[in-house]
């Protein structure tokens, strides 16, 4: 399978003072194949945030390297999609200007740019919403503005960090299946970061699992339900009794 993100040998620290730090990672290795949706989770505290910083380049690594589609760009942020647990949508534009932002900040124009868009808008569920600003939208509708903003950056890598979490059970639930249809459409790679094991075992081929202080190697679980997934997928048997495991190892890996 082909490489979308790397990471060689990475070592990271919060520098405390000019002397020493807190080592979050050391000597970190792991990859993301093109086309896959690999979820990371893990205890408040260790180093998920940390790991995102790092891929987006908001953050530089202190040893070993970061490879986005083959490439150790400097420039990272430039390369990848980002969605945050906030939806980050400016409130003084409408939905319309919010989802064109990336193309206007690339010189994108047109007519046609317009009407790709409004098609765009119809296909995510925000028909007759292009005029709304982000206040007069529900929680699921924003979320899915800056999911289609993300998308319109035209990168392969999306950073996905609890993008669902503010939302409440049936909606977030919604936004979940909604979710792996889009992603079954567009074939992007998605890094998505989440407390919810469910969550995770439900929408992912991969889990990755922090749990070490600092982070040497992420354990690594395969999901082994098949695609295309529905909520009912949720009382199979295996499922449950993945969930149940994965639980334990976190609990196993939580200081309390």
């Amino acid at each position: 399978m082909e490489e979308c993100l790397v990471f060689d040998g990475v070592t990271f620290s919060y520098k405390e003072n000019r002397r020493q730090g807190v080592k979050i990672l050391d000597q970190l290795s792991f990859t993301i194949h093109k086309s896959e949706f690999v979820s990371v989770v893990g205890p408040s505290g260790s180093g998920k945030s940390t790991l995102f910083r790092l891929i987006s380049g908001l953050e530089n690594q202190d040893k070993g390297r970061i490879l986005v589609n083959g490439e150790a760009v400097e420039d990272r942020l430039g390369h990848i999609g980002y969605m945050a647990q906030k939806d980050g949508l400016l409130p003084w534009m409408t939905v319309m200007e919010n989802v064109r932002l990336p193309l206007s900040l690339k010189g994108v124009k047109g007519k046609n740019v317009y009407k790709e868009l409004l098609d765009k808008l119809d296909r995510f569920g925000l028909k007759g919403y292009e005029q709304r600003y982000p206040h007069e939208l529900s929680g699921g509708m924003r979320q899915r503005v800056s999911f289609l903003r993300a998308l319109l950056g035209g990168f392969d890598l999306l950073l996905l960090d609890e993008p669902f979490s503010a939302l409440d059970a049936v909606t977030k639930s919604m936004m979940q299946e909604w979710l792996l249809k889009q992603w079954n459409e567009t074939k992007k790679t998605i890094l998505f970061i989440t407390h919810d094991v469910e969550e995770a075992l439900f929408l992912s081929d991969r889990i990755l699992l922090f749990g070490e202080h600092p982070v040497k190697h992420l354990q690594e679980i395969q999901v082994p339900l098949g695609r295309p997934r529905t909520i009912s997928d949720l009382k199979d048997p295996q499922f449950t009794s993945l969930k149940e495991k994965l639980l334990l190892d976190l609990r196993n890996k939580v200081t309390i």
